[in-house]
């Protein structure tokens, strides 16, 4: 038995304050951007068998029961109260979650209540942007809020992210932009931007890329499928390349997401670059039974020390309870099977383990053991 006794989710969301119905619910289990086909559902696929195997036994039910039937406990129990004996089930100790995504979610403070752990703040570098330029009312001023903002978040969260490959490649240039450049493409965002409109202009994305490295926190980079939830498009990590090699011996960490179905060039860059790590994320989660042969791949290419465990789980808790249970059966299959086969011994099989669940995580964003 390979024992994952604590988990440091090191990217995930929060979740709906609000109770869902059937195809609201079943609406957040795919990768979709509108409702399941006629005649069919998106509970069938493996992240819904997955919910309906590790979900309903945290909430009275035996496992596999159907979709109707979970849903009707769910409702019973209350919102709070099944998030609750959710997020407890799952094993988590620590949340590190991304805030930009939309939609009346929990805070960290309010998901780390209701799990019973830990949580800390990742701020999303196109919200931070969107948020100052809302508050600024030229261009001076929307440039110098901006350095304060990042400087400031820089104090307070543990980590950025950017979804910034979901506007343009070009924002991954492997060198920052100039001065003129900034305030030009700053002044012709601004007086075409409505209030609350989208950081899109590769030149200040690739800007917002730059900060965040010269702040010395870790960057997350989305680098894969797409999620339409997440305004999240589809990032080829191969387009991440030069910008890594332009970062390698900065200061900062990149962690890269969503690297599915890209993860093995993901976990190549991790096992290239120093500085590089690869998340794990909705690569096993959504892969559900076949997980423990992706996660077999992404050991063969990256070091053990540069692989990291998160849920990748937001809006629905049932997600970051399938994130860490479908994690930790894929390892324990994984790692258990090379020590069954005598290529690992159960020490050094737990010693990883650990590594990949929680020890990685504390070591790159510094957090307490």
């Amino acid at each position: 038995m390979i024992d994952t006794p604590s988990l440091v989710d090191q990217y995930c969301h929060g979740v709906l304050r609000t109770e869902l119905g059937l195809g609201t619910f079943e609406a957040h289990l795919a990768r979709a951007t509108g409702p399941a086909a006629a005649g069919t559902t998106f509970f069938d696929t493996q992240t819904g068998f997955a919910v309906r195997r590790w979900c309903p036994p945290l909430l009275g039910l035996e496992p596999h029961c159907a979709p109707a039937r979970y849903l009707a406990r769910r409702r019973e129990l209350g919102v709070l109260e099944s998030g609750r004996r959710l997020l407890r089930g799952s094993g988590i100790s620590t949340y590190l979650v991304d805030t930009g995504l939309p939609g009346d979610l929990t805070d960290p403070g309010e998901l780390a209540a209701a799990g019973d752990a830990e949580a800390h703040e990742i701020v999303r570098l196109e919200l931070l942007a969107e948020q100052v330029a809302d508050t600024s009312g030229t261009v001076e001023s929307f440039l110098a809020n901006l350095a304060e903002a990042v400087h400031a978040a820089a104090h307070s969260a543990v980590a950025f992210t950017s979804v910034a490959g979901a506007s343009s490649a070009l924002a991954f240039a492997p060198e920052p932009p100039g001065p003129g450049e900034v305030r030009g493409a700053a002044g012709r965002w601004l007086a075409r931007r409505p209030k609350g409109g989208e950081v899109r202009d590769p030149v200040l994305l690739r800007h917002l890329l730059w900060s965040a490295v010269a702040s010395g926190l870790p960057l997350q980079l989305h680098a894969g499928a797409g999620d339409p939830h997440q305004r999240i498009d589809r990032t080829d990590p191969t387009l991440l390349t030069d910008f890594v090699r332009a970062t390698a011996g900065l200061g900062t960490d990149l962690v890269l997401l969503h690297g599915y179905p890209y993860h093995r060039h993901a976990a190549h860059l991790a096992g290239a670059f120093p500085h590089v790590y690869a998340d794990l994320g909705p690569a096993l989660a959504h892969t559900g039974a076949r997980a423990a042969e992706v996660l077999a791949e992404l050991l063969e290419l990256a070091p053990f020390g540069k692989l990291l465990f998160s849920s990748g789980g937001g809006t629905l808790p049932e997600l970051h309870v399938v994130g860490a249970r479908v994690f930790r059966e894929a390892l324990a299959r994984v790692l258990g099977g090379w020590v069954g086969d005598g290529a690992w011994s159960h020490r050094d099989a737990e010693r990883v383990a650990a590594m990949i669940a929680a020890g990685n995580a504390r070591r790159v964003y510094g957090l307490a053991g």
